[in-house]
């Protein structure tokens, strides 16, 4: 997919089918949906904006505020996914001030420039992969049965043509190179059908012992220190070993190998500059971590881990230039989401600029005893469906009564509320006690057969965890 493609599908993500999209994996939160489609929405609108005025139009980054467990992550992950863009989840507690020994703010965009030349490469390689397998099927059969030499030359040759199959074959007079084409032709055929898959072949490997090294130090040492590896790489000696290996594993191998040479690797780059600065995504974890003052409940501990990164991450966010491995990049358009649970700080304790830079607050719902149960049976990668694939792998058809589903969804939204609220996770603490015996039990005492899991046997099972509050504050 080049960029002119990869914009073109935007065209088909109005806001609507945008949320409608999300609402198949994430329950609720229909304000914060509809904020991060009209942004992705946005997007397309800018770069189909008059060309005078393209440049000046900048993203509106959002913040979402909630409490963990409510889909925050989920939301710009699957955005990301559902637009393609180059998308990087960081958490805001994890960088420090320039001057301090750590990650600075501008690491992420450098990693994520990575991610966007690592999917721009992938596609690229998608769109040679025919070409690709031809040269594959090459090599296997040069392995195994290799060209024959031109007399008096140390050189190998393929025959640029013999008979065909109508005409008559008579192995005494062909020579050694249509002989040798010939069995070609008849292994390709074989090599095909996937007749030679377990057969072994000897291959050479790269190895992969590049020394490594790490550097910490003041801003953009870690950057030296990648390139510095880089560099040291390409200067040492490529060690090659041999390793016998099948036929499948060995297409496979040769596969990635002969992708690599094909593609253009300086105009993988420039496209996936392009990429990240139009459309990259930023989710930036925990930004509530990173707010507060110098004094007061909440706001007191290193200070110069809290505002001395949020005036860090300020030019990031306002649209700078960051030095990559592979050029310069502008952050002007890449679109910014910052989440936090703000249960001691608030996101009027951010420095008033950074504020003025996330000027789209979504307020995350709490969920719902009716939200659980609709978490537990609607999206397409729900937890029971978890459960039932991963059991079906064993030969065992699980189902669960829609009585234990509503079961389990009022005892997690109980447990939030009494002991401690983490949202949808809750429910993989519940469903992994509820299925706890289960699982041990598969395949020793269970081989196959069909298991219905009903509210007498959800209450069997935490009827003693709800009841005893002090043992459910450590397993629920």
């Amino acid at each position: 997919m080049s960029n002119q493609d990869y914009f073109e599908t935007l065209d088909n993500l109005t806001p609507g089918q945008i949320v409608k999209e999300l609402d198949r994996f994430i329950i609720g939160q229909n304000a914060a949906k509809k904020s991060v489609a009209i942004a992705l929405r946005n997007r397309w609108r800018r770069l189909n904006a008059d060309e005078s005025i393209r440049d000046e139009i900048v993203p509106n980054n959002i913040i979402l505020i909630g409490p963990t467990g409510v889909g925050k992550t989920e939301i710009a992950r699957r955005l990301a996914k559902l637009s393609k863009a180059p998308f990087i989840k960081v958490e805001a507690s994890k960088y420090t001030e320039v001057g301090y020994v750590g990650r600075d703010v501008e690491s992420m965009i450098r990693d994520l420039t990575d991610i966007g030349v690592a999917i721009v490469k992938m596609e690229m390689q998608d769109r040679v992969k025919k070409r690709a397998e031809e040269l594959v099927e090459e090599r296997i059969l040069d392995l195994l049965i290799p060209p024959v030499k031109k007399p008096g030359t140390g050189t190998l040759t393929s025959s640029t043509g013999f008979r065909s199959q109508s005409e008559e074959f008579d192995p005494a007079t062909a020579s050694d190179e249509e002989l040798n084409q010939r069995t070609r032709e008849k292994f390709r055929d074989k090599l095909k059908k996937g007749e030679l898959d377990e057969r072994k072949v000897e291959l050479e490997v790269r190895q992969s012992g590049t020394p490594t090294m790490q550097i910490f130090g003041p801003q953009g040492l870690e950057e030296l220190g990648m390139n510095l590896q880089d560099m040291l790489g390409n200067l040492a000696p490529k060690k090659t070993k041999k390793r016998q290996v099948k036929i499948s594993e060995a297409r496979k191998m040769l596969l990635a190998e002969e992708s690599e040479k094909l593609i253009d690797h300086d105009a993988a780059v420039t496209e996936a500059l392009k990429r990240v600065q139009s459309a990259g995504i930023v989710f930036l974890d925990e930004i509530d971590k990173i707010a507060g003052g110098s004094s007061g409940e909440g706001k007191g501990g290193p200070d110069v881990s809290r505002q001395g990164v949020q005036r860090d991450l300020l030019p990031i966010v306002e649209g700078s230039t960051v030095s990559t491995k592979y050029g310069m990049v502008k952050t002007d358009h890449i679109l910014f989401i910052a989440s936090g649970a703000f249960h001691i700080a608030k996101p009027s304790d951010l420095i008033p600029e950074l504020q003025g830079r996330f000027p789209i607050r979504v307020e995350m719902d709490s969920l719902t005893e009716e939200d659980f149960y609709l978490i537990l049976t609607t999206p397409q990668n729900a937890l029971t469906k978890q459960y039932q694939a991963i059991l079906a792998s064993e030969g065992v058809t699980l189902h669960f009564d829609d009585d234990a589903i509503r079961e389990i969804a009022r005892i997690a939204a109980e447990v939030n509320l009494s002991i401690e609220n983490i949202g949808a996770r809750r429910l993989h603490t519940i469903l992994s006690s509820v299925l706890e015996e289960l699982l041990f039990a598969v395949p020793d005492d269970i081989k196959t057969g069909e298991i219905t899991i009903d509210k007498a046997y959800v209450e069997k099972q935490l009827d003693s965890l709800v009841k005893n509050r002090d043992l459910s504050h450590f397993i629920l």
